[in-house]
């Protein structure tokens, strides 16, 4: 009894081990591979206990790649780099979004086993276009968008100035295997904000860390702005006078007018470019000159006030200036004479006027003998005193 129920036991270990080997010999591992567009894909498929039964690889479309180590399929972008009892790998050159898919591993021995390697391909943003949608003009609203035509999966895109982002309205649409992505902002313009850069940056799992950026100038047009640069000092008979219109806009204005108010240009004038010159000076060539420029959004003016003196003059007012400061300081000083004067004398008054008044009081103080005297002696009619 004993004897039997060993032998069942070992009966059934033989079987275990049979099946068990069996089954291990059919088993086939492939790995999913993630590659970027235009790359070189690898995949893998890994043999356990290979006995060399039939290996068939098999593209998405279920299409023979390979048959054991034999290339079934024309396509010279897969090739056969290893063919091993423990490992078989393809690789797949120049890869593109149509290559994705599952890729089949299988082993066909009494039953068939198979394995399906996931192939993922990314296809990273190239650098952004930036569309506008019209010119932008001084006081107005530009509009622009940044377009990443094609990626997988999408790109983020975001707009930045002055590295604050500048939030916008962002819209993608499908595009067979890849997705389109733009992003449109709006914001007021002014004369200041031309040639200001706005950067549009896309990012995206492919570029590991890294940017495509755009970095776009704004073009703003605006009403030109003119000024006149003319020389310093002294302008007199004789001289050669240069003017410089300098002119600001955009776009800025080809050319500049130049004219005298209510009068004509002198004869001898000379234009050249933005630049007028007039040679020999003369004091008919006084006035008032003006240069002007447009564009289509406006037009500015300058004005500069041409004096010309005469050398001889300027000669006689400078060789004058010694005598008017000498006639100066002798007016100060004879002013300064005056005015002590007149304190002397009103010092003088007043100290006379006081002395009179004193000998006024004593008079006072001997009404006494004033009387006497008005008095005194009644039988001398003939002789009267009076003290005062």
């Amino acid at each position: 009894m004993a004897g039997s129920w060993t032998d069942f036991l070992a009966s059934v270990g033989i079987l275990f081990l049979v099946i068990n080997n069996k089954v291990l010999a059919q088993v086939v591992q492939a790995e999913n591979v993630t590659v970027i567009e235009g790359g070189t894909a690898e995949i893998n498929c890994k043999l356990h206990n290979y006995d060399g039964s039939i290996v068939v690889i098999q593209n998405p479309a279920r299409q023979t790649l390979f048959f054991n180590g034999t290339r079934a399929l024309k396509d010279e972008r897969f090739q056969m780099v290893l063919f091993s009892p423990r490992l078989v790998k393809i690789a797949l050159s120049n890869v593109n979004v149509k290559d994705e898919g599952g890729y089949f591993c299988q082993l066909y021995t009494d039953d068939t086993h198979h394995q399906v390697a996931t192939l993922t391909v990314q296809v990273p943003p190239a650098e952004p276009t930036v569309e506008v949608k019209e010119q932008a003009v001084e006081g107005g609203e530009v509009e622009l968008t940044c377009i990443v035509p094609r990626s997988k999966p999408p790109a983020s895109v975001r707009w930045y100035r002055e590295r604050r982002e500048i939030i916008g309205v962002t819209s993608q649409q499908e595009n067979d295997k890849t997705v389109s992505i733009s992003n449109t902002i709006r914001f007021q313009v002014d004369r200041k904000d031309d040639k200001a850069i706005v950067s549009c940056e896309a990012t995206h799992p492919a570029l590991r860390g890294q940017k495509r950026v755009n970095n776009y100038a704004l073009n703003v047009h605006y009403s030109p702005k003119v000024k006149i640069q003319y020389p310093a000092g002294v302008l007199r008979e004789g001289d050669t006078l240069t003017l410089m219109c300098t002119t600001m806009g955009n776009p800025e204005p080809e050319s500049v007018e130049w004219t005298r108010l209510n009068d004509s240009l002198p004869d001898r004038t000379e234009i050249q470019g933005k630049a007028l010159t007039i040679p020999r000076l003369s004091m008919m060539d006084n006035g008032t000159y003006v240069c002007e420029g447009e564009n289509q959004y406006g037009r500015s003016v300058d004005e500069y006030v041409l004096v010309v003196y005469d050398p001889g003059a300027i000669v006689e007012a400078q060789s004058s200036v010694p005598y008017a400061i000498i006639g100066g300081i002798l007016a100060v000083l004879v002013f300064a004479v005056i005015c002590v004067l007149i304190i002397i004398i009103w010092c003088s008054v007043r100290q006379k006027g006081s002395y009179l008044t004193h000998e006024a009081s004593g008079l006072d103080e001997h009404g006494e003998v004033q009387e006497a005297f008005l008095n005194g002696n009644e039988n001398r009619e003939g002789k009267k005193e009076y003290l005062l």
